[in-house]
C-alpha cells in the first residue's frame, strides 16, 4: 500500500507540470495581459493629471503630445523586463516551474505585494468559511441521511425530503440575499451582521467575546455556502444505506439474530461510508475553493475565491498561478489520503495489483 502512496504522491509532480503547462498556454492566448492592464492604469493616472492641468491651461504642452509614442515604448519595454516576458516562452515557463515547485511565488503585479503575504491576509476568511462548512455539512449530513433511509417512508423522511429538495433548488447566493432580508435589518429582524467576520470594536473584545463576534459574524455566510452540499450529501448517505440495507450479506446478519444496530453499524455503515469517503477531498478542496465569490462579495468577506476573479480581472498572473498550483496539489494530495483511509476502514480493498 505505501508503494502505491508513493507512486501517487510522485505522479503529483507530472500532473502538476500539465496543469501548469495548459495555463502558461492559455495565458499567451488571452487578450488583455497585464502589460496592457498596466498601460491602461498609466494612461489613467496621465489623462487625470492632463485633465486637471487643462484647467489651468489652455492647451497641453506640445512636445509631451509628440513625445507620447515614444514614451509608452520605453514604458512597454520597462514592464516586459519587469514581469519577465522579454525572455522566450519555454524560458518563462521554466522559471515559474521552479518558483511553483520551490513554493517561491514572487510578487503580484499590481498589489506590490508577496503573493505569499497576500494569501496570509486572505486565507483566514477561506479557512473560516472552509473548514466551518466541511465539517457542519459532514456532521449533520451523515447522520441526517442514515435516519431518513431508517426511517423510509415515515412522515420524517417525507418532510425531510421536502426540505432537502427545496435546499438543493436554491442558489446559494439566492439563499445568502434571502438570509440578509430576512435576518440582518433588510426588512424584518436584525439579528445578525451584515457584513464582515468581525465588529468594529473586535480589538478592544475580550478573547472569549472574540469567539462569539466571529462565530455569530459567520453564521449567515457558513449557511448559504454549504446549502447545496448539505441537500447532496444527505441524499447521497440515504441512497447508499438504502442500497446496502437490500443486501444480501445484510439478510443473513439478521437471520442470525444480530441486532438492528448491530447490522447498521457493525456492517451497513462500513461499507455504505466507503463511497462517502471516497468524496471527502473533492468536498474538502471544493469548500475552499469552489462557489465562494459571490458568497465572499455578498457578505463583503475579503478571501481568496474574490481573490481569484480579481486577479483574473487583471491578469495579475503570479498570483492566479500560485492559488491554481496550491489548489490542485491540495486536491491531488487529499486524493491520495482518500485512497488510505478507504484501505484503513475496509482492508479487503487493495489498489497493490491495479497500481503495479
Amino acid at each position: 500500500m505505501w508503494h502505491y502512496a508513493l507512486k501517487r504522491f510522485l505522479l503529483i509532480i507530472p500532473t502538476l507540470i500539465g496543469i501548469l503547462l495548459v495555463f502558461f498556454s492559455l495565458t499567451q492566448c488571452v487578450p488583455g495581459g497585464p502589460i496592457d492592464q498596466a498601460l491602461a492604469e498609466m494612461r489613467g493616472r496621465t489623462k487625470g493629471a492632463e485633465v486637471s492641468s487643462s484647467a489651468q491651461s489652455s492647451s497641453l504642452d506640445a512636445s509631451k503630445v509628440s513625445n507620447r509614442a515614444e514614451l509608452e515604448h520605453e514604458q512597454i519595454e520597462f514592464l516586459r523586463q519587469q514581469f519577465g516576458f522579454d525572455k522566450p516562452l519555454h524560458i518563462q515557463f521554466f522559471v515559474w516551474l521552479k518558483k511553483m515547485f520551490s513554493f517561491d511565488f514572487g510578487e503580484s503585479y499590481f498589489r506590490h505585494q508577496k503573493v505569499v503575504e497576500i494569501f496570509a491576509n486572505k486565507m483566514p476568511v477561506s479557512m473560516s468559511l472552509g473548514i466551518t462548512s466541511f465539517f457542519l455539512v459532514y456532521l449533520v449530513c451523515i447522520p441526517l441521511g442514515i435516519a431518513r433511509a431508517v426511517k423510509q417512508g415515515s412522515a420524517f423522511d417525507a418532510t425531510a425530503s421536502t426540505i432537502v429538495l427545496l435546499a438543493y433548488s436554491i442558489p446559494g447566493f439566492v439563499f445568502g440575499m434571502l438570509l440578509l432580508i430576512v435576518f440582518s435589518g433588510g426588512a424584518f429582524v436584525q439579528w445578525f451582521p451584515l457584513r464582515g467576520l468581525t465588529s468594529d470594536n473586535f480589538e478592544t473584545l475580550s478573547f472569549g467575546k472574540k469567539i462569539i463576534d466571529f462565530s455569530w459574524h459567520l453564521v449567515l455566510p457558513v449557511l448559504a455556502y454549504t446549502l447545496t452540499g448539505f441537500a447532496v450529501l444527505t441524499s447521497q448517505t440515504r441512497n447508499l444505506f438504502l442500497e446496502e440495507m437490500n443486501q444480501q450479506y445484510v439478510q443473513t446478519a439478521r437471520a442470525k439474530g444480530l441486532s438492528e444496530k448491530a447490522v447498521l453499524f457493525g456492517h451497513i455503515f462500513r461499507n455504505a461510508m466507503i463511497i462517502i469517503i471516497s468524496g471527502i477531498p473533492a468536498g474538502f478542496v471544493g469548500m475552499f475553493f469552489a462557489g465562494s465569490l459571490l458568497i465572499e462579495t455578498m457578505f463583503s468577506l475579503d478571501g481568496l475565491g474574490l481573490l481569484m476573479f480579481e486577479s483574473v480581472m487583471k491578469r495579475d498572473y503570479p498570483i492566479v498561478i500560485a492559488e491554481l498550483f496550491v489548489f490542485s496539489l491540495v486536491g491531488l494530495s487529499m486524493q491520495i489520503v482518500s485512497d488510505l483511509t478507504l484501505v484503513a476502514i475496509d482492508p479487503r480493498i487493495s489498489f497493490e495489483k491495479s497500481s503495479g
